[in-house]
């Protein structure tokens, strides 16, 4: 199976810790010279410096960015790719707050919107015109399972993170031709700063603990657990592989088999 990635360039989106630094390190591991992104400047720097590398020739790095700010997004981006195309781009950032989506106000979509719909055109914007000439594109957006099940309490992730799902579903058909693939992976009850803080709000809503919240939540998984960052990263890395060139537009679950949707 080809698997290797050496010579490609990938940036990480929010790659400072969860989900997104074990992607950057997946890739590393492939061979991939990594590009890590997120808005703390010290943990993306020992991030950077901890990244796998086979080969002197492998050379990582990485960028601090707010990806609400979508004017300094677009310069960073635009500044490193002109030192060197990026050919794989992983669209990862943190899931909006929790609540009802009647009850959310509409900065709130105003701001999930900017950071998850605007980010991602942006970057795409940047990327595309190096991995048009190479013949070699990977974006892989790691969303949730909420765009097959809505998740209760998540309102306005709910819609944004389908938002992203059809963006990318749109990009999937029209850039094919050109060597690039376009998917999604769908993050379940994953082991991360970011379900800490739902168990907790889903607690503190509750009046319930935090172990009571987190087992009925785990009793909803048929593999009765927690998934790792590293077995989503796993996911989306092959998604980067030239191995996985025909797999175009999907969005895979990676959640222990708590969606229940066919497709």
């Amino acid at each position: 199976m080809h698997l290797n990635l050496s010579g490609r360039h990938a940036l990480v989106c929010g790659a400072s810790g969860g989900i997104g630094r074990a992607t950057a390190v997946e890739l590393a591991e492939l061979g991939a010279n990594v590009t890590v992104l997120a808005r703390s400047a010290d943990a993306l720097q020992t991030v950077a410096e901890s990244l796998p590398r086979h080969h002197a020739a492998q050379l990582h790095n990485w960028r601090q960015v707010d990806m609400g700010d979508t004017a300094a997004l677009a310069e960073a981006i635009e500044q490193l790719v002109a030192i060197r195309p990026v050919h794989i781009l992983i669209n990862n950032t943190g899931g909006p707050p929790g609540g009802s989506a009647h009850g959310a106000d509409r900065a709130a979509y105003e701001m999930a919107f900017r950071q998850h719909v605007l980010a991602g055109q942006t970057l795409l914007q940047a990327v595309l015109p190096g991995m048009r000439a190479t013949g070699y594109g990977r974006l892989v957006n790691v969303i949730s399972t909420s765009v097959k099940e809505p998740i209760a309490g998540l309102g306005v992730s709910n819609t944004i993170r389908a938002a992203v799902a059809g963006w990318a579903k749109t990009l999937a058909g029209e850039l094919a031709a050109d060597g690039i693939t376009v998917n999604n992976v769908l993050p379940g009850y994953t082991r991360t700063a970011r379900l800490d803080s739902l168990l907790a709000a889903q607690a503190q809503a509750s009046g319930r603990s935090i172990e009571a919240v987190a087992q009925g939540l785990i009793d909803s998984v048929p593999a009765k657990r927690f998934g790792e960052a590293a077995e989503v990263a796993a996911m989306v890395a092959f998604l980067c592989t030239p191995a996985a060139a025909y797999v175009n537009g999907v969005s895979i679950a990676v959640d222990g088999g708590r969606t229940r949707a066919l497709s």
